[in-house]
């Protein structure tokens, strides 16, 4: 039985998911938050800051939603490697300039429930927040910058396109389109301290680089991510991370 020790300030919803757990043993624990105080404060953006996965909608835009969206439930949850799968959803996408802006639109839509009094509350801390994904990057650029997130503290896979705004490429080299992306980018900000907040397995990836790890399964619930994280939030609302972090 794994042994999951949470904030005594943990949301009723969270602490109720992990109770029916059968294999996990809850530890309350007073002043938890102290515990893993950050330095550095980092988020995944797809399914932790935003409801929808952006490269599944460009997907269903196209009509091959159901297809790709499996390749990326997989990838989530360490069933096939990432690289082995991020090439090729792009290639039979070609998302152009205008489908770029179209989700960039939609990740706002989307928020999800809590981003914003959650980045406020980090900001009034004066906490050094950074977006860490694997999704594209000028569709998560507007995001970050409604949350107040400098451009150079966005980390995601950047896209190129022809003079008409049509698909070319995407960066191939970016270590955020493979397994293990997270790590390095967590070890280049050379950070005493911090936490990473997502909902897959590219987000556990962090404690390579010596990151705590804070599961959230507000939107998509996965067992790996319950079951290895160094704390789990089950809660819809993003709010619930916060006794963790501050």
């Amino acid at each position: 039985m794994k042994k999951i020790f949470i904030s005594d300030k943990l949301a009723n919803d969270g602490v109720n998911y992990l109770k029916a757990q059968d294999d996990i043993e809850i530890h309350f624990e007073v002043g938890l938050s102290k515990a893993v105080n950050a330095e550095i404060v980092c988020f995944d953006c797809d399914s932790t800051l935003s409801k929808i996965e952006g490269i599944d909608e460009l997907a269903r835009r196209v009509g091959l939603g159901e297809e790709l969206a499996k390749l990326t439930d997989a990838a989530m949850n360490g069933d096939v490697a990432l690289e082995d799968i991020y090439g090729k959803r792009l290639d039979l996408i070609k998302p152009n300039r205008d489908a770029i802006d179209w989700l960039a639109d939609l990740y706002i839509a989307e928020l999800v429930d809590g981003v914003v009094e959650v980045f406020a509350e980090l900001q009034k801390y004066n906490k050094t927040v950074h977006i860490i994904s694997g999704g594209l990057l000028p569709a998560i650029l507007p995001l970050a910058k409604l949350l107040g997130v400098s451009e150079s503290n966005v980390h995601a896979v950047d896209v190129y396109f022809a003079e008409n705004g049509n698909y070319l490429n995407y960066e191939t080299e970016s270590p955020l389109a493979k397994n293990g992306g997270k790590a390095k980018v967590i070890k280049s900000l050379q950070a005493t301290s911090l936490v990473m907040i997502g909902d897959g397995k590219t987000d556990l990836e962090a404690k390579q680089a010596g990151a705590k790890v804070i599961g959230f399964g507000g939107v998509v619930n996965r067992k790996l991510v319950c079951e290895n994280a160094d704390f789990f939030v089950a809660d819809k609302n993003l709010t619930a991370v916060l006794p963790y972090i501050l």
